[in-house]
């Protein structure tokens, strides 16, 4: 993409490049510390694998695949030093909504000004977003100032829960009772993505605006998914609860477990509205799964629009470990006015463009309708017999030696005086 000045015309907005991944990583540390903010060691964690794999990840951006995307960034440049970046990659498969991931400025400098200027050159450069959606931490007061100064609004409130080992163990003891659970493949998308639809209010459904296609997995994803799995030393379980009189998916799980024991265990969750009864079951079935796992912690999300799930993850002890708020903002783009159209024009142009390229012609229908019009006073008589030949002469006198003989066939015939 082409870079772009900001209104500082001595800086320069354009995209990250491998040797500015070590000033973000600068700015990240002492934007947390700035903040108090407890998410520096996350952060860096993930700047260490892009480092890691920047030029794998460069090569996927460069042809059409489901990792295309994986990591888009720009920064803010100005005299050889990184003042901002910000990251941001698609929330669905058709691209109609785009996530920002991160930003993060230099605290030295005006981070309304700098960062709603990466953020401005992301809404014009991705075309495709039609919606764009972020989370933060509703303790980060600057980023807060930062997103709603660009128009984004509330969503939803986020909350993260950890559950203890020992409270996994006490999930374990219970046998549940889901006698339909069943794998998760790519003919059950249409399935999954009913249940994605009936789990969320419409104003969230619309933003995230998912289809089938964003429950399936193709041969590259998977391929390169695995790949991703077998380096991370994590393993993917996932499945359904299947309702065989309704036809329809009522829950979901996948976890992602770690197989060193080096990172907690991340769990996914989704329970239609009207089976809030599965809860007990469905976390009972994930902790029996990690039974084959080293001991961690396993980490799960909730939303405000879902407090069935809240109130039984308070109930069995869970510990409330981040509030987050979620955001999002639409976006219309200008369509470009050619000159051609433009409104500059006098009236006496757009009125020459109107007038006819030639003069008509006019045709035979026309012709018999303009007769018919100038003798509208003759009565029809195409239903009587045909007049004599002496009534014929003497209404041909009548009518300044013009006479039309109609027959019972509807044809006429001129006879000049």
């Amino acid at each position: 993409m082409t870079p772009s000045s900001p209104q500082d015309t001595n800086a320069l907005i354009r995209p990250v490049q491998y040797r500015d991944l070590e000033a973000i990583k600068n700015i990240v540390v002492q934007s947390c510390l700035a903040e108090h903010h407890s998410c520096c060691a996350h952060t860096k964690q993930q700047l260490e694998r892009v480092r890691r794999w920047y030029w794998v990840l460069k090569l996927l951006s460069w042809f059409p695949n489901p990792f295309r995307y994986k990591f888009t960034a720009y920064v803010v440049s100005k005299a050889q030093s990184i003042l901002a970046a910000i990251q941001v990659s698609p929330f669905n498969r058709t691209g109609s909504t785009w996530r920002v991931d991160r930003v993060v400025v230099d605290p030295q400098v005006s981070s309304l000004e700098v960062g709603s200027q990466l953020l401005r050159y992301c809404f014009e450069t991705i075309l495709e977003a039609r919606t764009w959606l972020l989370e933060v931490n509703i303790h980060d007061k600057a980023l807060l100032a930062l997103y709603r100064r660009n128009g984004f609004q509330p969503l939803a409130h986020m909350t993260y829960w950890a559950i203890a080992p020992s409270m996994l163990a006490e999930l374990q003891e219970r046998e549940p009772d889901l006698p339909n659970l069943l794998p998760v493949s790519n003919a059950d998308a249409q399935l999954l993505y009913q249940l994605d639809t009936a789990s969320m209010p419409p104003l969230v459904r619309q933003v995230f605006d998912r289809h089938n296609t964003d429950f399936k997995t193709g041969f590259v994803a998977a391929l390169i998914e695995g790949i991703r799995q077998w380096l991370s030393q994590t393993e993917v379980v996932s499945g359904y609860v299947f309702e065989s009189q309704r036809k329809a998916a009522i829950g979901y799980f996948q976890m992602q477990l770690s197989r060193n024991g080096t990172k907690p265990h991340v769990a996914e969750l989704t329970v239609h509205p009207a089976y809030t009864w599965l809860y007990p079951e469905l976390l009972a079935q994930m902790a029996r799964i990690t039974q084959d796992f080293p001991t961690q912690l396993l980490l799960l999300t909730s939303a405000d629009y879902q407090p069935e799930r809240e109130e039984y993850l308070r109930q069995i002890g869970a510990e409330e470990v981040e509030h987050t708020l979620l955001m999002s903002r639409s976006v219309w783009h200008k369509l470009r006015e050619s000159k051609s159209g433009s409104l500059d024009m006098s009236l006496s142009e757009v009125f020459q463009g109107l007038q006819p390229a030639q003069k008509p012609v006019l045709g035979r229908m026309s012709w018999l309708k303009t007769r018919t019009l100038r003798w509208r006073g003759v009565s029809r008589k195409d239903l009587v017999p045909a007049p004599s030949r002496q009534e014929a002469e003497s209404d041909s006198q009548s009518l300044s030696g013009v006479a039309f003989r109609i027959t019972r066939r509807g044809s006429r015939s001129a006879d000049q005086g």
